[in-house]
This record gives C-alpha cells, structure tokens and sequence, in this order.
C-alpha cells in the first residue's frame, strides 16, 4: 500500500476528535513548555510539512507564542486579524510533500526531501505534540528524527533532520552502497556497519576518507565521532580488504593488488602543525611557533605540494576557489572577501603564533584562527586550485552549532561570527581587567569617547580590533523627563537599512459574483504598508465597481478557499507575493448565507483504468444568497448564474476528446497530474450510463465539509440551513461542452487595460541614503524598552547613533531581508554605491583630523530569494588592481563596471591615506599598503 492509500484511508475511515481551537491551543502550549524544560540527546521530534501546519496555525490562533514559521513571528502585536476567524479547520497531517518517495529507507524512517529549510519547508515538534496532534488529525506519515547535542564552548541541541549519508566504495569491486549515520556515531560503529553491508571481517577493513576520490587519511577504529572526521554530507569513503592475514587496519598498510603495502598516512587536517610541539587539536599543543613552510594539505584533491617558497614567487596568488560542500555558498562568499581583506591576508601569512590566545574563556582556544589561516595559506598559495573548506567548516561547527548541517545561512551572519571569533582567539589580552564603566556627567565628547575606547582595548587587542573595529555615539532621551544617556560603543560593521519602497504591485483576479461578466486579473500599486481596505479602494478604482457593489478578497491555495481577508484593517504585509488573491465581486444587502463552489473532475487510472482519481482546478466560485434556508434547487440556480459568463457561443456535438461517460482518460489535455488513490467520491458509482446519483438539475453537484471531503449529492428538495454551504461541481463531458472552462484554469497575471497601472522599474538608492537611515532619531520599539535612571522605569525612548571613528577596513550590511508577521521577504532594491573615493569625513563627529575616504575592494552578493539563493563574491587582487568573479570553485576575470548589481549584500571598504608627492601634490594610497 502506498502512502497516499494509507492517508486516504486514515483521512475517510478516522473518527475525527475536534475540539474548540482554543482548547487546541492550550493543550499543545503546555506540552511545548513541558518539552522544552526536558532537553535531552536522544529526545525524539517529528518533522511536519509547513503547508499543513501554518494552516493548523491559522486556525488555532497566534497566542500560543511558541513556534516560529511564515505565520508567527515577534511583531504579533502590529496583526488585527483573529486566525481563528480566517481560516477553517485543517483536514489531515499531510507531509507528502515534503518527502523525497514512497518507500522505507533504512527502516521506517523515509527519506526528506533534500535541502529543506526549517520554517520555509518544515517545522520540529516533540514526540507529545506530534502525537497529540496525530490523535486530532490524523494523516501522515510519521517522520520521526532524534534530537542530539552539538559545540564544543557552548552546548546546543539541533534536531537530526538530515542523516550523515555516505556513499561506500569497495575496492574489489567498485560497487557502491549508501549508508546512514547520526553524526555522533562513533568510527567503530562505521566500522560494524560497513562490515555487516560487505560482508567483510572488521578486523581485515581499512575504510579511507575517500573525499574527491582522493585518499585524504585512513580512518582508525576508535570513538571518534564522525562529526569530528570532517566527513561531509553524501561523499564516498574508500573500503579496503586485508587479503595477507598479518595486516592490521590500524597499522598505515593498504591494499596494492593483492598485498598490502605500507604507506605514509597525510598529515592530519583538522590542525597546524605548530613548531616545537606536536599538532594543536582541541587546545593541547606543547608549542605555539608557527611553521609556516609545513607541506600544505589540501583537501580537495586537485594538489598536494610542499613547495614553501609559492607564495613569494611572484605568480599569480589569491585566485583559488572553494568547493560547494552543500549549501556553503553563504560560507564560501565570506571567506573569500575576508581572505582578500589586505591587512588580514598579510597577517596570517606571517607567524602569527605569539598572539595565538588559547586561555580565553571567550575564544575557541585558538583553533578557529588555525583552522581559518591554514585554510588561507591555501588559497593563496599559487595556481587556481580549488580547495575544499572541509576541516574549516568541521572546526566552525564545533564552536557555532548554528553552522552545522547542510541548511543555507546568511554570509553576513558567517561574517560577524567569525570576526568575533578570530578577535578572541587573537586577543593579545590574556587576562581581562575589570572596569567599571563611568556616566558621561557633561564631560566633553572627546574625553568620554576616547576613556571608552581605552577602556575597550584593555580588554580587547587584536588584528581585528586594529583593522575592523570602530565606534559610534549612542544619545538615547527619554520622552518622560529628558533625561540623556550618552556611551560610546565599539562596532566592527554598520547594518544599514534600505529606505524601502513605499509601494509594491499587486495581481488580483476580480469574479462576478453575481455571473454577470467574465473573470479579469488586474495588477495595480499599492502602499506596501498599507492594508486591505486600501487594496479593496484601489480595486474598485480600476474595475469601476459601483456605488451599491462591494469586494470581498479571498487567498486561493490548491483551487480551493484558504482565507477569507474580509478585516479592512489586515496589513497588506500579511500577503505574500506569490499568493493568488481573488475578489469577489457583489452587491450589497442582506448576505446571510455564503456559497463556495469547487471545481472537479474525474480521471480513470490505474491498471485498466479501473480506479477512478479526483482532482481539483480551476479559481473557485463565490456568491452571496439572502435566505435563511436553502434547497438544491435555490444552490442549483446560483451555481448557473455564475457560470453563465462562461457559455459558450455554440455546442459542440461530441464532447471533448477522451472524454467518456464523466471521466476524462489519464494523459488527455485537461488537467493532469491526478494521484493515484481511491476517489473522495463514495457516493458516485460508474456504469454505461456514467456517473449516477445526481437527482438536482442538469449539474453534478455535492456538499463537501469543512475539509473539502465530498459528503452526498445534492438534492433538490434536501433544505440546508447554515451560514455557509461548501459545494463541489462535478465536471462531466455534458460541462465541458457547454461551458468554457479555460477562464478559470490559467487567468493571466496580468490584463494589460487602459486603467490598470503599470509597473514601473525600481529607481536605485544611494549609498549614503542607507547611512542617513541608520543614523537618524528614531523611537525604540515596544519590545526594546530602556530604562531610565531617573524615573525609575522602562521608557520607549529615542535613539540616534553618530559615527565617532571609523576603522581602517570598513563593512556596511546592507538590510535586504525584511520580516514581518506573514511574510519573509527580500528587498532587490539597487543600492548605487561608489567604488571609488567614498568620502564619510561629514559623517564623523568627531574632530581628529583624519580623512575617511574609502576604497571599494570585495563584495559578497545574494541572488533569488529566500531559501533558494545563491552567494557568490567579487574581490579585487590589489597587486594587480583588477576584480574578480568568485562563485563557490569557479573563478573567473569581471570588468569594473560590473560589480554593481542588485544582489551586493555585503560590501567590503579600505581606507585610503593621502601622502605627499615630489610635487608637492598628495596622492591617495590604500592604508594597507
């Protein structure tokens, strides 16, 4: 039986338990908060589909404050809309679309679909909510995954969504097999495993680190976790077979022909090699004198050399690219800016192992920097190999759990953490002085801002301190009694807000209610701030809707209702841009009873054709009928009306081609892609005559519940008495020959008519517009209330922030990612930056003389959208003064001119310095020079 049988037949055979959603909500609230207070390895969690569960959200309300996806978010507070109101009850569990097929794959655990994100594709729920939920929905299936703890400094838990999968080669043969393994499974327990799959004695394996088909190191028996290997998602490992019995797996011999042979095993890649003492790992060196003429290892499998003179012969340096490991894009976009950074490259081309700070309790105990400028020796050693970040990453996991898997993350988010966590392994400080910091008091700016950073560098001296770090005023006011707070705060990037376009452009298809004219897609602009009430407005505008109709907007997901948005005041926010929205067109009076229509049709399937498949499609039909009480017959009547714009001029004689008795053939023209499960139809049965129980009019019409199940036919004498009536139209060949059902197939997006407005192309910003947002006053939000001293309590104060001194390598964050309650967006508005002289002397308060102008020298780009984007990097090789294009391993040569785009995310400033020439003249140079 496949899934979808086994759902469809939970979905009609279950016994439904519903209860208020209120009642839902507190019950699943307590079993979050129980959860939550027992973290524990192996907990167990299960994955649910996030179509499903943001309808289940809408329906029970935003109160239980726990979960974070599309529907919920911090800024509650701003949403007037009661979900509960707005959306109907969610039918089944349904996570077929998340998984990858129909079949059992080690066990009963299936196989997800690769790359989903957490909140886009997918939410986590504990063993209890699942369960509780499963006993109220029903559906499926079960993807149950185990919570482990990741991090070395800090402890996190993270839910294994993704398996380590690895591809074992044999080296008999060359066959392949697939494994599975937590990664916090043990070597040994590799081992056992991939000897139970062979079929080989554990004691005869040798298993290699087979990365890039390249013998990268053996892997020896012990409980080394295989999170600790660097062993990367869906690589190959190598399995060799001891033919003499006298081998040892653990003693460096392989496997040449039929003899082993004993070989020299690589040098470790998860450290630096570190003069006068044994590798570094975990902490524990005896000795910290770098050696920088080590052979260089390098892990993607293209060069293995031990040249030390490379990078000082002259050829061309800096242009190695970084292997895609899976999702890394963001990783590789950051790294490459960094390691083109000048003062930072040259740093760690020198020993820099005096200044390695293994003591600090805030640090990685110097291996994040051993790992970063081992990896940088790399790239700029010389050649275009491409090298493979594996034990960079492997490290960066260990201190950021965050960064483990295979999920996409924000390079901006890499980047920050990353310098934070070479400063403190590079903190010349060893033993941080307590300082107890003194209020401004009316003192001189100067004074204040020059005793905070004093007392900043005693506790933080490093490269990245010397190069990165700057430091703004902060004035916050409070609104109460006036009193004024000033500190002086280091930085080490500005996060600058884009001005955001003040309206966006929207496509909604308008239907007659009423049947008295044709469906038509109108795409208009609107405030992208404002809410529905201004939609409606500005609809009504370019559809000349009259003074006795209205509109009521309506989101179609899946060719049926998903929600009504009927509150004027629903912040446009809460629409996203792929949604299908339709209005409903009426007029206005008593309108006590609603009508929805769905449109189906049947295909035959399966072997014979004997099972018959139903399908939804089209835009649905909705109208307005004034009695209380209703009778097939009053439903019959409405349902024609609406149809009638969609008559056609004449009738064929023959129905449609494949068309047979109600049924329509599976690959025929009309609407295909029909699962293969027993239909919802219970009450239809097929014979000669085709489909048989419809005793209301000439139309097959059924009620359908809140679920869209189909229930019974409609009759013409059956009275219904309810605020709203569900109804599903059955199309049948006598349908498609009278009526045109292509207009509520596939509507335009858009219909190009004289009142409709036309988009209009997005104007660049500037640069210094996005600074002039960030340091203007602006109110503190609700949620980052400040305290004030004076009055004893928390105030929604003002904040402006000034810039006080600017660093030698200067980052500005451009804000691209918007959030709200409903949607996660990205802004693609061009900023026009300058690539050279950016001059912000006017933007410094303070009066020390210098010059800030800057030099443009990498950027790191985001393309597409959220969750399906794409990192790359532009860098410019100073020595040679020209740019570069580096995406993931390809690296190629990229004019100038065309750096500037849409997608610059983060963009990456040199200070330059004027100095004098034997003209007398001052000419600028790079400060880094």
């Amino acid at each position: 039986m496949t899934i979808a049988d086994s759902c469809f037949l939970m979905e009609n055979e279950a016994s439904y338990l519903q209860l208020p959603p209120e009642e839902e909500n507190l019950i699943i609230a307590e079993l979050m908060k129980k959860s939550e207070s027992n973290l524990k390895e192996g907990n167990l969690y299960y994955v649910i589909s996030n179509r499903w569960f943001s309808r289940w959200q809408r329906y029970i309300g935003p109160s239980v404050g726990i979960f974070s996806t599309d529907d919920q978010s911090s800024d509650s507070q701003h949403c007037h809309v009661a979900p509960s109101k707005i959306a109907d009850r969610p039918g089944p569990i349904d996570n077929l679309d998340i998984v990858l097929n129909e079949r059992d794959f080690e066990g009963n655990d299936l196989e997800i679909l690769k790359m989903l994100e957490e909140g886009l594709d997918y939410v986590l729920v504990p063993q209890e909510v699942w369960e509780k939920l499963l006993e109220w929905y029903k559906g499926g299936p079960a993807l149950p995954r185990k919570l482990i703890s990741q991090g070395l400094q800090q402890k996190k838990y993270n839910v294994e969504v993704y398996p380590l999968c690895l591809k074992v080669i044999d080296s008999r043969d060359n066959s392949q097999s697939v494994i599975k393994f937590s990664r916090k499974a043990t070597i040994r327990e590799l081992y056992e495993k991939v000897c139970i799959v062979s079929g080989v004695e554990q004691e005869k394996a040798c298993i290699w680190d087979y990365f890039n088909k390249y013998k990268s190191s053996s892997l020896l028996v012990s409980d080394q976790t295989l999170e600790e290997t660097n062993l990367m998602m869906d690589q190959d490992i190598l399995l060799e077979v001891q033919v003499d019995a006298d081998h040892s797996s653990q003693s460096g011999m392989v496997s040449t022909g039929n003899e082993w042979a004993l070989v020299p095993l690589e040098p470790s890649r998860s450290s630096l090699s570190i003069a006068g003492g044994p590798a570094m790992s975990n902490g524990d060196s005896s000795g910290y004198r770098l050696n920088l003429y080590q052979g260089i290892s390098y892990d993607s499998g293209v060069m293995d050399v031990d040249d030390r003179n490379d990078i000082y012969k002259g050829e061309k340096v800096g242009m190695a690219g970084l292997q895609n490991l899976g999702n890394t894009c963001f990783m590789n976009s950051a790294l490459q800016c960094l390691v083109h950074t000048p003062p930072i490259h040259e740093y760690f081309l020198q020993d820099y192992s005096e200044e390695i700070n293994t003591e600090n309790p805030l640090g990685m105990h110097g291996e994040l920097a051993i790992s970063f400028g081992e990896l940088l020796r790399k790239l700029w050693s010389s050649g275009r190999t491409t090298v493979a970040p594996r034990v960079f990453k492997g490290k960066l996991a260990q201190f950021a759990p965050q960064f483990s898997g295979y999920n996409q993350h924000d390079s901006q988010e890499l980047l920050a953490y990353l310098l934070d966590g070479l400063h403190e392994d590079l903190n010349r400080v060893k033993q941080k002085p307590y300082i107890e910091m003194k209020d401004s008091k009316d003192r001189p700016d100067e004074e204040v801002a020059l005793e905070c950073w004093n007392n900043h560098n005693a506790r933080n001296d490093s490269l990245i301190v010397d190069v990165c770090q700057g430091q703004y005023k902060s004035t916050l006011v409070c609104p109460s009694c006036g009193k004024i707070s000033i500190t002086f705060d280091p930085f080490m990037y500005l996060s600058l807000p884009l001005p955001s376009t003040l309206t966006r452009s929207m496509t909604v298809t308008v239907i007659y209610g009423n049947g008295s004219g044709l469906p038509m897609a109108y795409t208009l602009t609107v405030l992208r701030h404002g809410c529905c009430k201004d939609l409606v407005h500005a609809l009504g505008t370019v559809c000349f809707l009259k003074s006795d109709e209205m509109l009521l907007l309506a989101e179609v997901y899946e060719h049926q209702i998903y929600r009504y948005l009927d509150i004027p005041l629903q912040p446009l926010t809460s629409i996203k841009d792929d949604e299908h929205i339709v209005a409903y067109r009426f007029k206005k009076g008593a309108q006590k009873t609603k009508l929805e229509v769905v449109h189906r049709w049947l295909e035959k399937c399966g072997p014979d054709n004997m099972k018959i498949a139903e399908k939804k499609f089209g835009t649905p039909l909705v109208t307005f009928l004034g009695e209380d009480a209703l009778n097939g017959a009053d439903i019959d009547v409405a349902v024609y009306r609406m149809l009638s714009p969609l008559k056609r001029a004449y009738s064929s004689t023959k129905s449609l081609s494949d068309n047979e008795n109600g049924f329509v053939s599976a690959g025929s023209d009309e609407p295909s892609n029909s699962y293969n499960a027993q239909s919802g139809l219970g009450n239809l049965t097929m014979d000669n005559k085709g489909v048989q129980g419809v005793t209301c009019g000439d139309l097959c019409l059924f009620l359908t519940d809140e679920r869209g199940v189909i229930c019974k036919p409609i009759e013409k004498d059956f009275v219904i008495n309810t605020g709203i009536i569900r109804v599903s139209l059955l199309w049948t060949g006598k349908e498609h020959e009278v009526y045109d059902a292509s207009c509520l197939r596939d509507l335009p997006e858009i219909q190009k008519t004289g009142v409709t407005v036309k988009k209009t192309r997005q104007e660049a910003i500037s640069l210094f517009s996005c600074l002039e947002a960030f340091l203007r006053e602006e109110p503190l939000g609700p949620d980052d209330m400040w305290y004030c001293p004076r009055c004893k309590d928390h105030r929604q104060a003002t904040k402006k922030l000034d810039l006080w001194k600017l660093p030698e390598i200067l980052v500005f964050h451009l804000k691209r990612f918007s959030y709200s309650r409903y949607l996660k967006n990205k802004l693609d508005t061009v900023v026009n930056f300058p690539i050279h002289n950016l001059d912000l002397t006017k933007y410094v308060r303070s009066k020390d003389g210098h010059c800030y102008v800057y030099e443009l020298y990498a950027i790191s780009n985001h393309y597409g959208g959220l969750g399906g984007g794409h990192y790359t990097a532009y860098a410019k090789l100073v020595n040679e003064n020209r740019w570069y294009h580096f995406d993931d391993s390809h690296v190629s040569e990229v004019v100038e001119s065309e750096i500037k785009s849409s997608a610059a995310y983060v963009l990456f400033y040199e200070r330059v310095r004027s100095v004098p020439t034997m003209g007398g003249e001052t000419s600028k140079v790079s400060s880094g020079s």
